[in-house]
Formats: C-alpha cells, structure tokens, sequence
C-alpha cells in the first residue's frame, strides 16, 4: 500500500479536493490510492462489482477535468438506476449483468456528479431492484458489513456503505426509497441523509412522485452539505420541487439551530420488536441533545401508530418494482420471465399485477392522507423527530437469505429490521441517520432524526453540532 493510499484512505472527500486545488497531488494519483484501497479490501466485502479503472483514469488526467467543488475526487456509482452513458448497469439483476447493456445517456444526476469535479471509478453493490435492506443480490453476491463480516452492510446501498466505511472512497452515491440510504449509514458507521422529495431530481427517466430519492453515505456532515449543494435543483419537466434554501447548505456548519423541540420516540408505535441497543442508541442521543440546549420529550406522530402502514407502503412498493420490471423487459428486448428475477422481487410483481388501476389509486390516496397526517405534527409545533434507525443492531447475512420455498420470508425480515425509515419515504421528508452509538459487540447503530418538509438545513445543523460535540470520526472498521 503506497504513502499516498493510507495518508487518504480516511480523509473526506472535502480535505481531498483540497489537496487537489491546492496543487499537492493530483486527480489522478488520488484515483491510484483509491484503486489500491479498493483492489485491497474488495476481495473480502464485495462492495464494487463493476470497476471502470481505465476509464476513470483517463477522466483523472484531462486537463479539462471539470472544476467543481469535489475536483479529482475519486467516487462509486450505486448499481440501480444510475445510468452512467458508455458504460454498463445491472440494478442487481442476473440478466441485465449477462447482457451487459451499455447505457447512451447519464442521469441528470449523474451529469451533475461529473460537473461537480467526480471522477466516477465503478459501481458498488445493490439488490435487485433495490427491494431489500440488505445487500446479497444472486447477480452479485453478498457484500458484507466491515465491522463483521458475517453481518449485513444494509441495503439497498450497502455496497456504497461499505466501501466508504472501510476507506476505499470518501463518499459514494446511495439512494433511498423505503430507508436505503439511513440502513446502511446505521450498519456501517455513516452520515445518511434522505433529502426532501423534489430536493433533487431524479430524471430525466424515474418518476418524481415516487418513494425514491438520491444523495449519498459519507463519513462527515460537510460532505453530505457540501455534495447537496452541488447537485441539489430540479432538472427538466420536473413539477415536483422542494422549496430552494436561504443560502447554501454548507453555510449551515456551526450555525444556531436555536432552542429546538425535538419528540422522542424510544419504542416501536406498532407493537412490534425494539431491540435494547437500538433504545439504548436513541436515548443517548436524547440526552447528547439536551446537552446542547434542545427540549426533547417523549412525543411522536400518532399517525405512526397505524398497523395498515405497511400495507399502504407495500402496494406502492409492490407497484414500483413491476414498473422497474417492464423496464428490464425494455433493456433486454423480451419479456422477463421469473427464471429472470428473484423469488422475492417476483412475488411482488405478481402482487403488482393483480392490483387494478382503482387498487393503486386508493393505496395512493391513502398515502397522501398519511403524510398530511404525518406533516401535521411539525405544522403544530415540532422541529425535530428522533427515532432509532433500524429495530436491531446489523443482523447476519444469513437470515436474509432467498428462499425459493418461502419466497417473501426476506421482505417480511426486512420489514422487523426496518420499520421506521419508510413513513418518510411516504410523506416526502428529510432524514439523516447519525453514528452516534456503538453495542458492546462494537457493531454501529445509528439514530434518526426527521425534520419539516423542505428543511434539510436544520438536520445539517444539529448534524454538525453532534458530530463536533460527540464525534465519531475515530471509530474506524479493522481494513480487511
């Protein structure tokens, strides 16, 4: 391992743009200290699949490399929905991997990764379709959580989660549409943050009004404010758009939240399991922010109490990966069968299928009336929710396993392991899980905190404030 690969493996992406601008080294020897990192861990975590070293290599060395704020750093695309124009993407499916279809055009988001001075190095790991909080796609293989091996590194963007634990990459794009961005920032020791809905766009293919939205893990705050500001706007055609901040999100490091009202909610609203670590998780952050002057008392949206929540969010669910299916039927050029997908995911575009166009449209109402009800708690008062993450610390690989004989028996685990990141999928709200707690395994767990609609700027406060008065920089995986 060069001087140059261990000196960067736990600097920000931040720090290492600075060294750049400032002449000490360039784009292309910070990509060879990533490629190191990456050729040295990867073997045994699985977390970049698909390697474009040759073509990022040749993006690390033109002069004409674009000068934005993260110029030369290196960074990894998640393998679902982020077409990347010349080269190949497979959203964790078996056939889309053996037909290696090339993609003719870059997401906007994508474009705007390449504006911001990126240069993109791969693809890490995702499940198919992106369906399950874990990261073990058949496709791919399992990529495993860096803390323990035979643990989850979340999902759906464990592979990203994983990459950036463990010091390949500073950040790495994730994307979130029922918790895929804050579960593996909790499994793995990371700063997640689940932008408002419209925040950035998510065209010019996706629909807007779906459940899903994109940003990325990081290890730092300003990584994650610094990375939003760089790619945050609408793109073309889009109606569904966030209200456009006072200043810019980096601005909000160190500022003054104020004296905020944060609820706490300490136990699961619907009855089901809470693991001791994760309650002990989330009244230590109570207490942390009560050290810093905030009102924190037990409250919460009685909304979350619903037990028809899951049903709701699964019709649309459901819904979502048989559209992602006629997309691969599009891609491959035939119809997908079931020999295509797996058990799970086609159990789901069977349900899908079964829904009529009147089923969707009340399940869409009635996650419309959720997240007005929802929304309503901070119109009356609340600044702040904070949740655990997940209900359990990263639970083993095995349990995730697909099962052809009991085909739903991952979501319905996935369902007990993420229970509180999807209401706000649903209601369009900023989110941010936190690596403020570690068990007595030393496994990560993080906490949640849930802000207004619109208003990511008070999460990177209070995200900032945490970190500079309880820090976790220094908690650092074994390098495998």
């Amino acid at each position: 391992m060069s001087a140059l690969a261990e000196e960067t493996r736990w600097m920000d992406a931040t720090d290492q743009a600075a060294l750049v601008a400032n002449g000490e080294v360039t784009p292309s020897e910070l990509l060879d200290a990533a490629i190191e990192r990456i050729e040295q861990s990867n073997p045994a975590l699985n977390a970049v699949v698909i390697e474009w070293f040759e073509h990022a290599g040749s993006v690390a060395a033109d002069p004409d490399l674009p000068d934005g704020p993260f110029r030369g750093v290196p960074f990894l695309l998640k393998d679902l929905y982020t077409s990347f124009a010349g080269q190949t993407l497979s959203n964790g499916n078996m056939a889309l991997k053996e037909a290696g279809t090339i993609d003719t055009a870059d997401t906007t988001l994508v474009s705007r990764f390449k504006a911001a001075g990126l240069v993109i190095a791969g693809r890490t790991n995702s499940p198919e379709m992106g369906s399950l909080p874990t990261t073990q796609p058949l496709a791919w293989g399992p990529t495993r959580n860096p803390w323990n091996l035979d643990r989850t590194p979340g999902g759906s963007s464990g592979g990203a989660a994983a990459a950036v634990a463990v010091g390949m990459v500073p950040f790495a794009n994730a994307s979130d549409g029922g918790g895929s961005i804050r579960i593996p920032a909790s499994c793995c020791g990371l700063v997640g943050l689940k932008p408002s809905q419209g925040r950035i766009t998510v065209g010019p293919v996706r629909a807007e009004v779906g459940l899903g939205v994109e940003l990325c893990v990081s290890r730092t705050v300003r990584d994650t404010a610094g990375l939003l500001d760089a790619v945050r706007g609408p793109g073309v055609g889009d109606t569904v758009i966030a209200p456009a901040p006072e200043r810019p999100y980096l601005e909000e490091l160190g500022a003054d939240p104020g004296r905020l009202r944060i609820g706490l909610l300490d136990h699961h609203p619907r009855g089901g399991f809470l693991h001791a670590d994760c309650i002990a998780a989330v009244r230590s952050a109570a207490s942390m922010l009560e050290g810093l002057g905030h009102i924190v008392e037990p409250a919460w949206p009685s909304c979350l109490a619903d037990t028809t929540l899951q049903q709701k969010f699964m019709a649309l669910w459901a819904t979502t990966m048989a559209m992602a299916a006629r997309g691969f039927s599009a891609t491959l050029g035939r119809e997908i069968t079931a020999a295509d997908i797996e058990p799970v995911n086609w159990v789901l575009i069977e349900r899908a299928r079964q829904l009529s166009a009147v089923d969707y449209a009340a399940a869409e109402n009635a996650v419309y009336a959720f997240r007005r009800a929802l929304q309503q708690w901070w119109a009356d008062g609340w600044d702040l929710l904070l949740t655990p993450t997940v209900s359990e610390p990263p639970i083993p690989l095995a349990q995730f396993e697909s099962d052809p004989e009991h085909p739903t028996a991952p979501m319905r685990r996935g369902g007990e392991f993420a229970a509180f990141t999807p209401p706000f999928n649903m209601s369009g709200q900023p989110a941010i899980s936190l690596p403020l707690h570690r068990n007595h395994d030393g496994l990560p767990i993080g906490v949640q905190l849930v802000a207004a609609y619109g208003r990511e700027d008070v999460l990177i406060r209070v995200a900032a404030l945490l970190e500079q008065a309880h820090p976790w920089a220094a908690h650092r995986p074994a390098v495998p």
